[in-house]
Protein backbone atom coordinates (compact mmCIF):
# COMPACT_ATOMS: atom_id res chain seq x y z
CA UNK A 1 0.00 0.00 0.00
CA UNK A 2 1.36 3.44 -0.91
CA UNK A 3 1.99 6.05 1.83
CA UNK A 4 -0.61 8.35 0.29
CA UNK A 5 -3.37 5.76 0.12
CA UNK A 6 -2.46 4.43 3.57
CA UNK A 7 -2.70 7.91 5.08
CA UNK A 8 -6.09 8.53 3.45
CA UNK A 9 -7.44 5.22 4.71
CA UNK A 10 -6.15 6.13 8.16
CA UNK A 11 -8.14 9.36 8.12
CA UNK A 12 -11.25 7.44 7.11
CA UNK A 13 -10.73 4.93 9.90
CA UNK A 14 -10.40 7.72 12.44
CA UNK A 15 -13.61 9.30 11.22
CA UNK A 16 -15.39 5.96 11.39
CA UNK A 17 -14.18 5.50 14.95
CA UNK A 18 -15.79 8.79 15.91
CA UNK A 19 -19.07 7.59 14.48
CA UNK A 20 -18.93 4.20 16.15
CA UNK A 21 -18.28 5.91 19.44
CA UNK A 22 -21.47 7.89 18.99
CA UNK A 23 -19.77 11.30 19.24
CA UNK A 24 -21.00 12.72 15.93
CA UNK A 25 -24.60 11.58 16.20
CA UNK A 26 -25.02 12.42 19.89
CA UNK A 27 -23.56 15.93 19.48
CA UNK A 28 -25.07 17.00 16.17
CA UNK A 29 -28.27 19.02 16.56
CA UNK A 30 -31.29 17.67 14.70
CA UNK A 31 -33.55 19.92 12.64
CA UNK A 32 -36.12 19.89 15.47
CA UNK A 33 -33.43 20.90 17.97
CA UNK A 34 -32.30 23.73 15.68
CA UNK A 35 -35.89 24.96 15.35
CA UNK A 36 -36.35 24.77 19.12
CA UNK A 37 -33.28 26.86 19.90
CA UNK A 38 -34.00 29.19 16.99
CA UNK A 39 -30.48 29.19 15.53
CA UNK A 40 -28.50 27.09 13.06
CA UNK A 41 -24.70 27.39 13.14
CA UNK A 42 -22.94 27.08 9.77
CA UNK A 43 -19.22 27.13 9.00
CA UNK A 44 -17.80 28.64 5.81
CA UNK A 45 -14.18 28.66 4.65
CA UNK A 46 -12.41 32.01 4.45
CA UNK A 47 -10.23 31.53 1.35
CA UNK A 48 -11.68 29.31 -1.39
CA UNK A 49 -12.37 31.59 -4.35
CA UNK A 50 -14.80 31.68 -6.16
CA UNK A 51 -16.97 29.61 -3.79
CA UNK A 52 -16.24 31.56 -0.63
CA UNK A 53 -13.74 34.23 0.25
CA UNK A 54 -13.45 37.61 1.93
CA UNK A 55 -12.63 40.74 -0.07
CA UNK A 56 -12.24 44.15 1.57
CA UNK A 57 -13.91 42.71 4.66
CA UNK A 58 -16.97 41.52 2.71
CA UNK A 59 -17.91 37.83 2.28
CA UNK A 60 -18.05 36.92 -1.41
CA UNK A 61 -18.69 33.87 -3.60
CA UNK A 62 -21.30 31.29 -4.55
CA UNK A 63 -21.81 29.89 -1.06
CA UNK A 64 -22.42 33.32 0.47
CA UNK A 65 -24.97 34.06 -2.26
CA UNK A 66 -26.74 30.75 -1.59
CA UNK A 67 -26.67 31.47 2.15
CA UNK A 68 -28.52 34.73 1.51
CA UNK A 69 -31.30 32.72 -0.17
CA UNK A 70 -31.28 30.11 2.60
CA UNK A 71 -31.75 32.78 5.27
CA UNK A 72 -35.00 33.80 3.58
CA UNK A 73 -36.16 30.18 3.35
CA UNK A 74 -35.82 28.90 6.93
CA UNK A 75 -37.82 29.81 10.06
CA UNK A 76 -34.77 30.31 12.28
CA UNK A 77 -31.68 32.51 12.48
CA UNK A 78 -28.45 31.37 10.84
CA UNK A 79 -25.20 32.08 12.66
CA UNK A 80 -22.37 31.97 10.12
CA UNK A 81 -18.77 31.44 11.23
CA UNK A 82 -16.15 32.17 8.55
CA UNK A 83 -13.07 30.14 9.47
CA UNK A 84 -9.92 28.55 7.99
CA UNK A 85 -10.40 25.19 6.29
CA UNK A 86 -8.53 23.20 8.94
CA UNK A 87 -11.02 21.59 11.32
CA UNK A 88 -14.12 22.78 9.46
CA UNK A 89 -15.44 19.37 8.40
CA UNK A 90 -14.35 17.73 11.64
CA UNK A 91 -16.29 20.43 13.49
CA UNK A 92 -19.45 19.42 11.63
CA UNK A 93 -18.86 15.69 12.14
CA UNK A 94 -18.59 16.21 15.91
CA UNK A 95 -21.47 18.68 16.23
CA UNK A 96 -19.54 21.91 16.79
CA UNK A 97 -21.22 23.32 13.66
CA UNK A 98 -24.55 22.19 12.22
CA UNK A 99 -23.65 22.60 8.54
CA UNK A 100 -20.47 22.84 6.50
CA UNK A 101 -21.79 25.57 4.24
CA UNK A 102 -18.81 25.28 1.97
CA UNK A 103 -17.95 23.71 -1.35
CA UNK A 104 -16.72 20.47 0.23
CA UNK A 105 -15.73 17.91 -2.37
CA UNK A 106 -17.52 14.59 -1.91
CA UNK A 107 -14.94 11.83 -1.37
CA UNK A 108 -15.19 8.22 -0.15
CA UNK A 109 -13.33 9.15 3.04
CA UNK A 110 -15.59 12.06 3.91
CA UNK A 111 -18.81 10.09 3.57
CA UNK A 112 -17.63 7.96 6.49
CA UNK A 113 -18.47 10.80 8.90
CA UNK A 114 -20.53 13.25 6.84
CA UNK A 115 -23.72 13.30 4.78
CA UNK A 116 -23.77 15.54 1.70
CA UNK A 117 -26.52 17.54 0.07
CA UNK A 118 -27.26 17.68 -3.64
CA UNK A 119 -24.10 18.98 -5.33
CA UNK A 120 -23.70 22.72 -5.82
CA UNK A 121 -21.01 22.43 -8.53
CA UNK A 122 -18.59 20.11 -10.27
CA UNK A 123 -15.28 19.77 -8.44
CA UNK A 124 -13.09 17.42 -10.48
CA UNK A 125 -9.45 17.91 -9.48
CA UNK A 126 -7.00 19.38 -12.02
CA UNK A 127 -3.42 20.56 -11.87
CA UNK A 128 -2.08 24.06 -12.49
CA UNK A 129 1.47 25.09 -13.39
CA UNK A 130 3.34 28.34 -13.93
CA UNK A 131 2.48 30.04 -17.20
CA UNK A 132 6.06 29.67 -18.45
CA UNK A 133 6.37 25.99 -17.49
CA UNK A 134 7.72 23.97 -20.44
CA UNK A 135 8.48 20.60 -18.85
CA UNK A 136 4.88 19.69 -17.98
CA UNK A 137 2.63 19.15 -20.99
CA UNK A 138 0.37 16.44 -19.57
CA UNK A 139 -0.30 14.22 -16.56
CA UNK A 140 2.63 11.80 -17.21
CA UNK A 141 5.03 14.75 -16.93
CA UNK A 142 3.99 15.27 -13.29
CA UNK A 143 6.10 12.27 -12.26
CA UNK A 144 8.78 13.19 -9.78
CA UNK A 145 7.65 16.85 -9.58
CA UNK A 146 6.88 18.72 -6.35
CA UNK A 147 3.16 19.18 -5.80
CA UNK A 148 1.15 21.42 -3.47
CA UNK A 149 -2.18 20.23 -2.04
CA UNK A 150 -4.54 21.29 0.72
CA UNK A 151 -4.04 19.36 3.94
CA UNK A 152 -7.00 17.04 4.45
CA UNK A 153 -8.66 18.39 1.31
CA UNK A 154 -9.88 16.89 -1.96
CA UNK A 155 -6.65 17.87 -3.69
CA UNK A 156 -4.74 15.64 -1.26
CA UNK A 157 -7.25 12.83 -1.77
CA UNK A 158 -6.77 13.13 -5.56
CA UNK A 159 -3.19 11.91 -5.11
CA UNK A 160 -4.63 8.44 -4.55
CA UNK A 161 -5.93 8.57 -8.15
CA UNK A 162 -2.86 10.28 -9.58
CA UNK A 163 -0.37 7.83 -8.07
CA UNK A 164 -1.53 4.72 -10.00
CA UNK A 165 -1.99 6.83 -13.15
CA UNK A 166 1.67 7.83 -13.03
CA UNK A 167 2.68 4.23 -12.29
CA UNK A 168 1.18 3.09 -15.62
CA UNK A 169 3.96 4.97 -17.43
CA UNK A 170 6.65 4.07 -14.89
CA UNK A 171 6.36 7.34 -12.94
CA UNK A 172 6.03 8.10 -9.24
CA UNK A 173 4.76 10.97 -7.17
CA UNK A 174 7.36 13.55 -6.27
CA UNK A 175 7.53 15.64 -3.11
CA UNK A 176 4.09 16.37 -1.64
CA UNK A 177 3.71 19.64 0.30
CA UNK A 178 0.50 20.17 2.27
CA UNK A 179 -0.96 23.64 2.91
CA UNK A 180 -3.69 24.93 5.15
CA UNK A 181 -4.57 27.56 2.53
CA UNK A 182 -4.21 26.94 -1.21
CA UNK A 183 -3.38 30.60 -1.97
CA UNK A 184 -0.13 29.92 -0.09
CA UNK A 185 0.49 26.98 -2.42
CA UNK A 186 -0.11 29.20 -5.47
CA UNK A 187 2.44 31.66 -4.12
CA UNK A 188 5.03 28.91 -3.70
CA UNK A 189 4.22 27.69 -7.23
CA UNK A 190 4.78 31.18 -8.64
CA UNK A 191 8.08 31.42 -6.72
CA UNK A 192 9.33 28.09 -8.06
CA UNK A 193 9.15 26.15 -4.79
CA UNK A 194 6.53 23.84 -6.35
CA UNK A 195 6.13 22.43 -9.84
CA UNK A 196 2.33 22.15 -9.77
CA UNK A 197 -0.68 22.53 -7.50
CA UNK A 198 -3.88 20.46 -7.47
CA UNK A 199 -7.32 21.96 -6.90
CA UNK A 200 -10.89 21.80 -8.19
CA UNK A 201 -11.65 22.73 -11.80
CA UNK A 202 -13.76 25.77 -10.86
CA UNK A 203 -11.10 27.18 -8.55
CA UNK A 204 -8.34 26.78 -11.11
CA UNK A 205 -10.42 28.27 -13.94
CA UNK A 206 -10.92 31.31 -11.69
CA UNK A 207 -7.22 31.45 -10.81
CA UNK A 208 -5.95 31.22 -14.38
CA UNK A 209 -8.55 33.70 -15.61
CA UNK A 210 -7.52 36.23 -12.96
CA UNK A 211 -3.76 35.65 -13.40
CA UNK A 212 -3.11 34.32 -16.93
CA UNK A 213 0.47 35.62 -16.99
CA UNK A 214 1.36 33.65 -13.85
CA UNK A 215 -0.55 30.36 -14.14
CA UNK A 216 -1.67 27.85 -16.78
CA UNK A 217 -4.30 25.18 -16.19
CA UNK A 218 -3.50 21.56 -16.93
CA UNK A 219 -5.57 18.37 -17.09
CA UNK A 220 -7.74 16.36 -14.73
CA UNK A 221 -5.80 14.22 -12.26
CA UNK A 222 -8.75 12.39 -10.72
CA UNK A 223 -12.18 10.98 -11.44
CA UNK A 224 -15.19 13.34 -11.87
CA UNK A 225 -16.26 14.70 -8.48
CA UNK A 226 -18.75 17.21 -7.09
CA UNK A 227 -18.88 19.77 -4.29
CA UNK A 228 -21.73 20.03 -1.78
CA UNK A 229 -22.70 21.19 1.70
CA UNK A 230 -22.42 18.66 4.52
CA UNK A 231 -23.95 17.70 7.86
CA UNK A 232 -23.02 15.01 10.38
CA UNK A 233 -23.72 11.52 9.13
CA UNK A 234 -27.12 10.33 10.34
CA UNK A 235 -28.57 13.84 10.71
CA UNK A 236 -31.24 12.96 8.15
CA UNK A 237 -33.89 15.54 9.05
CA UNK A 238 -31.49 18.44 8.58
CA UNK A 239 -30.09 16.90 5.40
CA UNK A 240 -33.59 16.47 3.94
CA UNK A 241 -34.43 20.10 4.66
CA UNK A 242 -31.26 21.35 3.00
CA UNK A 243 -31.99 19.15 -0.01
CA UNK A 244 -35.49 20.63 -0.14
CA UNK A 245 -33.86 24.04 -0.39
CA UNK A 246 -31.39 22.83 -3.03
CA UNK A 247 -34.19 21.33 -5.13
CA UNK A 248 -36.09 24.61 -4.85
CA UNK A 249 -33.21 26.80 -6.10
CA UNK A 250 -32.51 24.33 -8.90
CA UNK A 251 -36.14 24.35 -10.02
CA UNK A 252 -36.32 28.16 -9.91
CA UNK A 253 -33.06 28.50 -11.83
CA UNK A 254 -31.52 30.61 -9.04
CA UNK A 255 -28.69 28.14 -8.45
CA UNK A 256 -27.68 28.14 -12.11
CA UNK A 257 -27.84 31.93 -12.34
CA UNK A 258 -25.54 32.18 -9.32
CA UNK A 259 -23.19 29.57 -10.80
CA UNK A 260 -22.96 31.67 -13.97
CA UNK A 261 -22.22 34.78 -11.90
CA UNK A 262 -19.62 33.33 -9.56
CA UNK A 263 -18.21 30.29 -11.36
CA UNK A 264 -18.42 31.45 -14.96
CA UNK A 265 -20.68 28.59 -16.08
CA UNK A 266 -23.77 26.68 -15.01
CA UNK A 267 -23.68 22.97 -14.16
CA UNK A 268 -27.20 21.97 -15.16
CA UNK A 269 -26.43 18.26 -15.50
CA UNK A 270 -25.36 17.66 -11.91
CA UNK A 271 -26.72 14.54 -10.21
CA UNK A 272 -29.58 14.96 -7.75
CA UNK A 273 -27.80 12.91 -5.09
CA UNK A 274 -24.24 12.95 -3.74
CA UNK A 275 -21.76 11.03 -5.84
CA UNK A 276 -17.98 10.49 -5.96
Amino acid sequence: MSPVRGHIIGIAAAAAAILLGGTALSSAASLDAIKARGTMVVATEDSYKPFEYVENGKPMGLDHALLALLRKDVPFRIDQQIIPWTGLLAGVATGKYDVALTAAVITPDRIQSLAFTMPIAEATQYYVVRADETRIKGVPDLAGKAVGVQSGGASYAALADLEPTLAKTGGKLGKVVQYTSLPDAYQDLANGRLDYVINGVVNLVSLTKDQPKRFRMGEAVGAPTYAAWAVAKGNDGLLDDLNRFMAKVRASGELYALQEKWLGRAFRDMPSAPTK
